[in-house]
Order: C-alpha cells, then structure tokens, then sequence
C-alpha cells in the first residue's frame, strides 16, 4: 500500500492515461480517485464509466454525447461523459468490454483531443485524463482479437498492477481500520476486532479481495456496533466460509504455539487467568505464575538454577528466545508476530534491530 501510495503521489500531475490492473474487488476505482484528487485536476470532476454495463446501442451516446434527432428517442442534445469530465478526469472502468467499433472513436478521440458529439459535424475540444481499469488482462484479449492493439499502447502509458488482497497481508489491519472508521456513527461507535480475528483475516485468502472485507466490516458494524469481536464469537452464517474454517485450524496449532498465544496472545484469543492487570499503554502486568511460566518456556524446561541469574543479562536472552520462537511459528511474517506478542509493529521491528534477529537465507 505504501509503495502504491509512494506511486500515486509521483503520477498525480502527470497528464498520461493510465491503465489499472487487478482482480474484481481490488480497489482500482480507488486508486483513480487517488490519482484523480491529489493532482492539479482535483477541482474538476471525476467521472466514472463502467463500460461492460452500459448497453452496446448506448455507449457512444453516453461517451461522446449527441445532437437533437440523431437516432430514434434523441429529443434533446445530450452532453457525453467526456464533455462532463473536461477539466477533470475520466475514468473508463472495465475497458475490455468496450465494443471494438467504439474502441476506434475512443482512439480517435485520445489522439485528437477532440470529439464529434453523435448528429454533428463540429468537433469539441475536451481536455480530459484518460484513467482506464480491467479486471482481465488486455494482453490476452488483444490477443484473442477482442481489443485493439494500437488502442491498448495508447492506454498503457502508465501501467499500475493492483495486487489481490491475499498478496499483501500486511495492508489487511489497516485497510480494516479504515472501513471501521467509515462505519462509525455517533450513536453506536465503532467496532474493534481481537488479535484472533485479525490473524484469521490475515490467512483467509479473499477471493472478493478489497470489497469483500469493506462488506464485512459493513456486517460486523451493523450486528456488533462498539463491540470487541473474536473469531469465537460470530456464528459461522455471518462469517465466510473461509474464515470459519480457520477456527479449527487455529485451534488445533501445536503445542509450543499454544503455550506462546497462552503467554502473549492477551485476552482477545488465549486463556487470561494469570493477567492480573494492565499498564497505562495497555500492556499486559504478569502475575508471578505467568513469569515463570515464561522462565521455563524459555529454558526449555522447568529447572532453573536461581544462584547465578543476572537478571538483565537473563531478561534480554528470555526475550530474544521468545520473539524467534514466535518468527519462527508465523514464518517471519512480522505482523502477525507482532499480534501474536501484543506488541506494536514499529516496537517488534525495534526490538529485532536491538537483538540482530535476522531471517537466514536458508
């Protein structure tokens, strides 16, 4: 996401269309607004057209605009969605299904910078950003015959490739995190979802990407508004099946990776009877049991020789053994870890620079 971001703001001023990839549900229309509103086109209009929903006989009406008389029904001028987004941009979303005798009056109208409203025979100037978008990929369909070749370069100027969710796992907290927000209402607050829920979020695989987490979190807010939800919580009708799926599989982890979740996992997902409190930032205090419970899980065993422990020495080993211990069960994946010891991310990350905890090549 950052490195999309990063993007976003380097093509902002930039005048050359641009062509979105990525599965349905991705977020492309959201990186055309992006694109759109961080540039110096901002104050004009953003105007979308899905190209696949608008019927064959319709579709150069609703691009190009046409005159009084110009077909059976045309009883008035009608300004196009181009002449709408002059100034601004347009944003042609699933291009591949644009009739192949309308893709040459669109290429026409991207060369020219002009275009001839349907019943007339004056060209209008537009000035417009061309932003296009699909789902399948125009390679292949040029290929196939079913979309121009010349039409396809003109358009991949800028190519932008918007992976599935399931690829970036790290961008799944703050992306819900953002949905909560946009749910929030004054009377009911927003939601909070448990360390559990969001490792379930982060091994589901999303085959709805984007807009199936959005229209989760759209549920959750309606059903739970100002809760804290855990997995075990939701009945397995208001979650995908994917998801109540993994209730088992993380369930039945091994047993070292119970122990660390029964240690560090805090009250959203693991057993909480030796918590005796938290600090001001929310941090778990451990009663004495569950210090020692820590002592023996690092040792590896429960005999400790208490005459010759030089306790920070001892401290920084517990805790380097503990937090490669949990690398070790989530392969690495640093946010997960982080969760998993309740722990910031930025804090997990400082704490493996401090120890040189490194993943080896092998």
């Amino acid at each position: 996401m950052q490195e999309l971001r990063r993007m976003i703001a380097n093509l902002s001023n930039s005048v050359s269309t641009v062509l979105i990839s990525g599965e349905s549900g991705t977020g492309k229309e959201l990186v055309a607004k992006a694109l759109h509103t961080s540039g110096h086109r901002k104050n004009g209009h953003f105007v979308p057209v899905n190209c696949g929903a608008i019927p064959r006989e319709l579709i150069e009406s609703e691009l190009f605009g046409h005159r009084k008389g110009a077909f059976t029904g045309a009883l008035t001028d009608r300004i196009g969605r181009f002449e709408l987004a002059h100034g601004g941009t347009l944003f042609l979303d699933e291009i591949a299904d644009l009739p192949l005798d309308t893709q040459v009056k669109l290429l026409r109208v991207l060369q020219e910078k002009s275009l001839t409203p349907l019943g007339s025979n004056t060209p209008v100037g537009v000035d417009v950003r061309v932003i296009a978008a699909s789902h399948k990929k125009l390679e292949e369909e040029v290929r196939a015959g079913r979309f121009r070749e010349d039409l396809f370069y003109r358009l991949n100027v800028i190519p932008i490739n918007v992976a599935p969710l399931r690829e970036r796992p790290d961008d799944i907290p703050l992306l819900a995190e953002h949905f909560i927000a946009g749910n929030r209402s004054a009377d009911s607050g927003k939601i909070h979802l448990a360390s559990c829920m969001l490792l379930a979020f982060e091994r589901y695989s999303w085959p709805g990407n984007v807009r199936e987490l959005s229209n989760l979190i759209d549920r959750f807010s309606a059903l739970y508004p100002g809760q804290r939800i855990r997995l075990s919580d939701i009945p397995d009708g208001f979650l995908p099946s994917g998801i109540a799926n993994l209730r088992a599989e993380i369930a039945s982890d091994t047993m070292t990776s119970v122990a660390l979740e029964n240690q560090f996992a805090g009250p959203d997902c693991a057993d909480t009877s030796s918590v005796d409190a938290r600090d001001a930032s929310g941090e778990a205090i451990l009663s004495d049991n569950r210090v020692e419970n820590i002592l023996r899980l690092a040792q590896g065993g429960p005999d400790i020789d208490w005459e010759v422990v030089p306790l920070k020495q001892r401290l920084i080993e517990i805790e380097c053994h503990l937090i490669t211990r949990a690398l070790e069960r989530t392969q690495w994946n640093v946010s997960q870890t982080a969760r998993l010891l309740s722990l910031q991310r930025t804090t997990l990350i400082e704490k493996m620079n401090k120890l040189g905890l490194r993943k080896s090549a092998g």
